[in-house]
């Protein structure tokens, strides 16, 4: 396969609810806005189908072969763009829960990579001015990690809490990865202290380009985002930065660039764990 020298990558913004017809929409138009921009990798945010309160149950489950992405990799085709479907609550046959799954669509309209998330997010916020969340109630651990070959160099998937555990991604690192997708619904109050600095950490320690969509807003009464989606270079370099609300950004990833850092500070090569 050979590899780009250069692409330029889009996050899709969201503020996805529970009407799965105006998500897919809304989507699909960042979808096409991105690529409108040149963008031939583009990331959508966590849960983008259907995002409701805390613990609730996911009415749009299906398996990845199913019409929600089904859509996406037409729109792939269409584009000839790779498209990170985010994540999308998965159908798990004879389990009421679902694994929260990351899928890589290629420009060809194939799934090339799907991910389960690993890290559920089991938490209690009170002491922050936030809620309790329990997403193991609704969904189940993945126990794989994923790193896709691309014509652009590996792309390391993960979601969102995966973000607090940094072994994930020096082993995505160790495996190939020049990219590491993180689509999120972060809290406001996660966010806020921890969201910028902890992606912006994972790009420096990896050397890897970090590609961050974000959910943003109120998805319920209950439940809102962070949003503050980043495309972050492997230099800790903020390369593109939304604010709170639905949008779409873009930004030029320079693999040449990448392979200067980490020749000049082989920090990779210098592992002794």
């Amino acid at each position: 396969m050979t590899q780009a020298s250069r692409i330029r990558v889009g996050v899709v913004q969201m503020t996805s609810t529970d009407d799965l017809s105006a998500n897919l929409a809304c989507a699909e138009q960042g979808v096409r806005e991105a690529a409108q921009r040149g963008a031939r990798l583009i990331a959508l945010p966590e849960m983008f189908p259907y995002l409701r309160r805390e613990g609730a149950a996911f009415p749009c489950a299906q398996p990845i072969e199913g019409e929600i992405l089904g859509r996406f990799r037409s729109l792939a085709s269409t584009l000839q763009a790779w498209i990170l479907a985010g994540s999308i609550a998965e159908a798990i046959p004879g389990e009421a829960r679902v694994y929260n799954t990351s899928v890589l669509i290629s420009p060809r309209g194939a799934i090339e990579a799907a991910y389960r998330k690993l890290h559920l997010f089991d938490i209690d916020l009170a002491s922050q001015g936030g809620g309790t969340y329990t997403e193991s109630a609704s969904v189940c651990a993945g126990a794989e990690l994923v790193v896709a070959p691309t014509p652009f160099g590996g792309v390391g998937l993960s979601i969102c809490y995966d973000l607090r555990f940094p072994e994930l991604y020096r082993t995505l690192s160790a495996r190939g990865a020049r990219f590491l997708s993180v689509p999120s619904a972060f809290t406001p109050e996660t966010g806020t202290a921890h969201w910028e600095v902890l992606l912006r950490a994972r790009a420096i320690e990896n050397q890897a380009f970090v590609i961050a969509a974000a959910q943003c807003g109120r998805h319920s009464g209950t439940r809102s985002s962070y949003g503050h989606s980043l495309i972050v270079d492997p230099w800790g370099t903020v390369l593109a930065e939304l604010a709170d609300r639905p949008e779409v950004a873009v930004a030029d990833c320079d693999l040449a660039a990448q392979d200067r850092i980490r020749v000049n500070l082989p920090a990779l090569r210098h592992r002794r764990l």
